[in-house]
């Protein structure tokens, strides 16, 4: 039986540390190596001096801060949107209370997956489409799939037939503190097909819709959003 994801997946090779397209705030695994099976956790990037160490959010537990050792083999791994990426290094510096952060060694060598496209994550967000222009109202709407690139929206309603454009408004949660966040992106219509049950009339409207604008730190969120089901749940990939 052919495994779906491996469709989506290319052969492991080496990326260069810029490849990665790494941006403050992005979401990572931080895997730890003390155990005889390696334990997972989720970190967040800080920022980073080239070719001198990184600085990362201490990943927490049951509300503590895992423990940690100067000196100690991690390896991260990231998913940018359209690469999974892994390294190994070493824990440098910490900084405990109230800070909780921590040095670790920059990468010296990445091996990362390339996918073959930006993987949609399934969802049931309600969102609304609004008009570039203004002059037609919004319209309610619901999205079934997100991906750093584009979405798949479902509406009772057809959208306006002279726009080409739109903005596309939804919620998404961020970490570490799940605050809501109101995302705006320019959107574009690439598909549209109609829905039904059965023999009755449409009972709306699905349209495949690419983003053309996407603010830098929303991006990261929606980086984030498949970069978790990636990991823990591979049945929300579309």
């Amino acid at each position: 039986m052919n495994d779906p994801q491996a469709e989506h997946e290319l052969k492991p090779q080496e990326f260069e540390f810029e490849s990665m397209n790494l941006q403050v705030g992005v979401r990572l695994q931080f895997i730890t190596h003390r155990r005889l099976k390696p334990v997972q956790h989720f970190s967040t990037l800080i920022g980073w001096v080239k070719d001198e160490y990184m600085i990362v959010k201490i990943p927490m537990d049951n509300g503590a801060p895992i423990p940690l050792v100067e000196g100690e083999r991690v390896t991260m791994r990231v998913f940018s949107g359209i690469h999974v990426c892994s390294f190994a290094c070493t824990v440098e510096r910490i900084l405990g209370r109230p800070l909780l952060y921590a040095h670790i060694s920059f990468p010296r060598s990445i091996q990362g997956t390339s996918l073959r496209t930006a993987m949609r994550v399934k969802v049931d967000i309600p969102a609304r489409i609004i008009p570039a222009s203004g002059t037609v109202p919004a319209a309610e709407c619901l999205v079934t799939n997100l991906s750093v690139t584009g979405a798949r929206i479902e509406s009772q309603k057809s959208l306006p037939q002279d726009e080409d454009e739109f903005d596309l408004e939804f919620i998404l949660q961020a970490p570490p503190n799940n605050q809501e966040v109101r995302v705006r992106a320019r959107a574009v219509v690439r598909n549209i097909s109609a829905l039904s049950s059965g023999p009755e009339p449409a009972d709306g409207f699905a349209y495949g819709v690419q983003f053309t604008s996407l603010n830098p730190a929303h991006y990261t969120l929606l980086q984030n959003l498949t970069y978790e089901a990636l990991l823990a749940d591979r049945q929300k990939i579309v």
